[in-house]
This record gives structure tokens, C-alpha cells and sequence, in this order.
């Protein structure tokens, strides 16, 4: 079963930029691994400090290996530096017929 990831971020004041260069640049390698199936950042047009990363990969596992990487490490210690709060990460199934 595939999961989609949400993983909200809000940068420091002064940090938009930093913010938006750091997500753009987890696209591409992200996109390059084997269990990564969508990986795109999206950009709240109402407040230019908070975006948006929605993910899907083909199972926990796959996101398991995505935190493991390099460029997720990387990210990581940038966004600790530049953000004003804790990023929020989502972790979500489809939902069930009712």
C-alpha cells in the first residue's frame, strides 16, 4: 500500500529563500529513489514563510530508506537552522471505502 507524506515547514523571518532552495533541491534525488513515487514542494500563496511538501512513496519501507539518505540528512540539519518551528510531518493511507 503506498503512503503519502505532508510535511509542512515554516522558515524564520528572512529564511523564505533558504527555505524554498533547500525544498527544491530534495526534488531530484528524492525523485531518483527506487520507492519514491511523487515528490513535489508547494508554496502557500498567503504567506510566503510556509510550504508544503507532498510525497508518495510505495511503502513505509521506502520512506524508511528516504530518511536514511544523504540528502535527507542535509536537509535536515538546513531546515533545523532556518525554520521557525518543528517541521510536521504526515503520514497517510488511502481511506477505506465506508
Amino acid at each position: 500500500m503506498s503512503l503519502t507524506v505532508v510535511a509542512e515547514c515554516l522558515a524564520a523571518p528572512g529564511q523564505e529563500d533558504r527555505l524554498r532552495t533547500a525544498l527544491e533541491a530534495m526534488i531530484e534525488p528524492s525523485l531518483d529513489e527506487a520507492g519514491c513515487l511523487a515528490y513535489r514542494p508547494y508554496a502557500d500563496p498567503n504567506d510566503g514563510a510556509r510550504m508544503v511538501i507532498v510525497e508518495e512513496w510505495e511503502d513505509a519501507g521506502a520512506l524508511t530508506e528516504h530518511f536514511a539518505t544523504a540528502h535527507f540528512h542535509h536537509v535536515r540539519e538546513v531546515l533545523d537552522a532556518i525554520l521557525a518551528e518543528p517541521m510536521t510531518i504526515r503520514r497517510l493511507v488511502t481511506a477505506p471505502p465506508a
